[in-house]
């Protein structure tokens, strides 16, 4: 059986710390900067424009619909291979690239789905008093949409967080990888009941969080 989990645990901490802060630090940007590029796909996906509506649609559809696994493989070799000028940009950017594109398509959708959450009549209201579109987006519908965009991209963080795990197949220093690392120690089952259970009080305690939030926000209205 070899050692057991508690003393893999005692004596190889600081590696599962510094894959466990990777994981998280990951999964922070690929959430922020996905939400800064998910809220633009989704306002294209609400746009009456139609070409503007089609290719966001394709953008969602797509990133949605394929493999995070898939999406890291195309990006780590296929992106240096179409652009040979980007050779020299190390390849955990373009894994990076991937986890921020799957999270910005999942944003989007419930951005949009905030935004639809908030009664049309107000949003005809505030035109019907001369504000411009872009101003009662901003002022009137926003504001309102943010009490359920909120909690959800709570739990696209902690969903995000899980999906990091694929990070490791291309070497990046995050909480599945130290299996790798401490194979080379003959280590092949501890470190998965490790890992395992990392993730899963990262998890519950996030989805305290997020619960508690949603409470919040519901006795607020």
């Amino acid at each position: 059986m070899g050692e057991s989990i508690f003393s893999v645990l005692y004596k190889y901490w600081p590696i599962f710390l510094r894959g466990l802060l990777g994981t998280l630090e990951y999964a922070s940007i690929a959430v922020a900067i996905g939400t800064v590029l998910g809220a633009l796909i989704a306002v294209l996906r609400l746009s009456k424009n139609k070409v503007l509506y089609g290719i966001s649609s394709v953008y969602v559809n797509v990133l949605r619909g394929t493999p995070l696994l898939v999406q890291m493989y195309i990006a780590y070799f296929f992106i240096p291979m179409a652009i040979p000028a980007l050779n020299s940009i190390d390849k955990v950017y373009y894994v990076m690239l991937a986890l921020i594109l799957n999270s910005s398509a999942y944003v989007a959708e419930i951005i949009r789905g905030g935004i639809n959450s908030v009664d049309k009549g107000q949003t005809e209201a505030a035109r019907s008093l001369g504000m411009t579109a872009s101003h009662t987006m901003f002022r009137i519908v926003f504001p309102q949409a943010i009490k359920n965009i909120l909690p959800s991209l709570g739990n696209e963080y902690i969903a995000m967080i899980k999906e990091t795990s694929l990070a490791g197949t291309f070497m990046l220093y995050e909480l599945m990888y130290t299996r790798t690392l401490l194979a080379n120690k003959f280590l092949v089952w501890q470190p998965l009941f490790i890992i395992a259970g990392i993730y899963l009080i990262v998890t519950l305690v996030l989805s305290a969080i997020v619960k508690k939030m949603e409470r919040k926000l519901s006795v607020s209205d």
